[in-house]
């Protein structure tokens, strides 16, 4: 029996069908879309860093700070169960263009509305806040289109070749915006994100979607959306036991990856005495391991998926590791290589999470299976800031660190734990 087959009635098991083209973007319109989100993520990556830096710098309040990342993961968890059901529902192309649009007008508000003289935090954090539920609806629609335009065996690609633009803006974002920040202000380097989102819209006006499938209306509006709704928690959580365990795993890997990500400029700041420039060239090295890792990732969309939960364990270990070896981190050389290796930690399990659940959902279900992944994934992300924003601010910067490293060990732990369920239920069924 080739490797990655088992039989099909293995709810462990996902069939890898062959795919003969080896293109480096897969397909045409899936090329469109790269390129798009690489110009939107260099954007992205530009505003993080500075709108992190600007919250720090007038607040000097880490708790403040995280309040940034929080207002991030609201919109997902509170209206991700009624997104997955909008995405199953709506035209996918509109959905990805109204996103990117409201997106672009969002982020362009901030530095014009934001002087210094009026400058509020509360203000701020309600334009957050709002581009926060665009991004809400852009991520699992964009997840979505993925069967659309590539084939089923190169879905982990996929999602890798996706990431690979985040690692891309991850590198050269920051970087780019520390010297602006150096050189101007953290608010003068948010223009600029708004833009890309303009010219993400203009790709996405090239690729072609397939029309989502006709719905039962006979219900009632109401009625069938929460009919759909329950359709797909019952999906993902009871039919697909697979994508409950991926669900339990990515939940406490964002439990600590949200919380290092969002507090990483003060643990720059704070823990190795960095400025922004500095700041922004270890988050660039972070990029640097994210994109490796990517496109390591594509060619292991036809591996079984033990293996590839595998691979997340080693990953999950290796990456919390380095982060308690970057407490003790003595020169800005020793933590740039950790924050290389750190990065590819962080940038293997969604790629391949997210290629399993595509392939084991039918198109007409993959925003609902997506909505109930995603919400658990970042209701954990939001107790994951929350916490560490708190130990933070309570036992400093060193404990927090180490701490967010251990709970990356106890994600090597549960995966381990999963691959070996996997193994046994394939091997008593085969």
């Amino acid at each position: 029996m080739p490797n990655g087959w088992a039989r099909a009635d293995s709810p462990w098991v996902v069939p890898q069908p062959a795919v003969n083209s080896r293109r480096w973007l897969l397909s045409r319109d899936f090329a469109y879309v790269w390129w798009g989100q690489t110009v939107s993520q260099v954007g992205d990556g530009i505003s993080k860093l500075a709108l992190l830096w600007f919250v720090y710098a007038v607040t000097g309040s880490p708790l403040k700070t995280t309040v940034i990342g929080l207002l991030q993961t609201i919109p997902p968890i509170v209206l991700g169960p009624l997104i997955g059901v909008a995405v199953d529902r709506l035209p996918k192309k509109p959905l990805l263009i109204a996103s990117d649009v409201s997106r672009a007008i969002l982020i362009g508000l901030i530095p014009c509305w934001m002087s210094v003289e009026s400058f509020t935090v509360e203000r701020l954090y309600l334009l957050v806040f709002l581009h926060a539920v665009a991004t809400a609806l852009f991520g699992p629609a964009l997840t979505a289109t993925i069967p659309s335009i590539v084939a089923p065996a190169q879905y982990t690609a996929a999602n890798a070749l996706l990431q690979s633009t985040t690692s891309l803006g991850v590198i050269m974002g920051p970087a780019l915006s520390g010297l602006g920040i150096a050189a101007l202000s953290s608010q003068d380097v948010l223009c600029l994100n708004a833009v890309t989102y303009l010219v993400s819209a203009l790709f996405f006006l090239r690729i072609r979607v397939a029309p989502p499938a006709a719905t039962d209306q006979s219900q009632g509006v109401v009625r069938s959306t929460l009919s759909d709704l329950v359709e797909g928690i019952r999906f993902a959580l009871f039919r697909q036991p697979t994508i409950l365990f991926l669900t339990l795993t990515a939940s406490l890997y964002t439990f600590a990856t949200s919380a290092f990500t969002t507090l990483f400029p003060v643990f720059g700041r704070k823990l190795l005495d960095l400025g922004p420039v500095e700041v922004g060239y270890l988050w660039s090295a972070l990029g640097v391991g994210l994109l490796a890792v990517s496109v390591a990732l594509i060619w292991i969309s036809e591996w079984s998926l033990e293996r590839r939960i595998r691979v997340i364990t080693a990953a999950s270990a290796i990456s919390g590791g380095c982060l308690l070896m970057l407490v003790w981190a003595s020169n800005s050389y020793v933590a740039g290589a950790l924050m290389c290796v750190i990065g590819g930690g962080l940038g293997t399990l969604t790629p391949i999470a997210w290629g399993v659940l595509q392939e084991l959902s039918p198109p007409f279900m993959v925003g609902r299976a997506l909505a109930v992944y995603s919400t658990g994934a970042m209701t954990a992300a939001i107790g994951g800031l929350t916490f560490f924003g708190w130990v933070t601010g309570e036992f400093g910067e060193p404990i927090s660190l180490a701490g967010i490293g251990l709970v990356l060990f106890a994600t090597a732990v549960v995966a381990a734990t999963f691959s070996r369920w996997v193994r046994s239920d394939v091997a008593a069924r085969t």
